[in-house]
């Protein structure tokens, strides 16, 4: 399979949330990924030490390509964790391993800060507040946060809201920070 397709699968159903952050466990995104490609392998690299905290590392292997994730030991508000002990190394581990596997595309863009994968750019969508939220998103990408501000105006308050629904965290970050200049 090639990234172009693992990207589209729909994990939505299988996010979990800790602390207002969204993830995949590790076992459920292992199970697909073999399910896709029994071939596929995972390894651990030495973790590195920075100060009295640790990085771990994760190679995944998979549809003929190596991928490699890091991830602090971090505790249940994603800090990093000082002497982590053996269970808080291991928990880091799988975490990375998730990652690691959503770098071939299966769940990625949950890291994005988006809860539905990203849809090809030849798709169009039915939905004319998502077409609008797109149009909005690509304005902030393109640095015209004022134009995105302005498509948003016109709009109702049903709507606005509709659309902001389907924004992204970053996109919503950029419209506040305009706003508040």
């Amino acid at each position: 399979m090639q990234y172009k397709e693992l990207r589209k699968i729909n994990v939505s159903q299988y996010i979990e949330k800790k602390n207002g952050l969204s993830y995949l466990s590790w076992s459920w995104a292992l199970d697909q990924l073999l399910q896709l490609d029994n071939d596929a392998t995972w390894e651990y690299l030495e973790p590195k030490k920075f100060g009295e905290s640790l990085m771990v590392f994760c190679k995944v292997t998979a549809f003929g390509k190596s991928r490699t994730a890091q991830l602090p030991v971090m505790d249940f508000r994603n800090r990093a964790i000082l002497k982590p002990n053996a269970y808080e190394v291991n928990t880091a581990m799988q975490r990375c391993l998730a990652k690691a596997i959503s770098l071939h595309g299966i769940g990625l863009y949950i890291y994005a800060g988006e809860d539905l994968p990203i849809a090809d750019q030849t798709e169009v969508p039915d939905n004319p507040l998502l077409i609008i939220a797109q149009e909005v998103t690509d304005q902030i990408k393109s640095g015209n946060i004022k134009s995105a501000h302005e498509r948003c105006e016109g709009l109702n308050q049903t709507d606005k809201l509709g659309v902001w629904s389907l924004l992204n965290a970053k996109t919503k970050l950029a419209l506040k920070k305009y706003l508040e200049t």
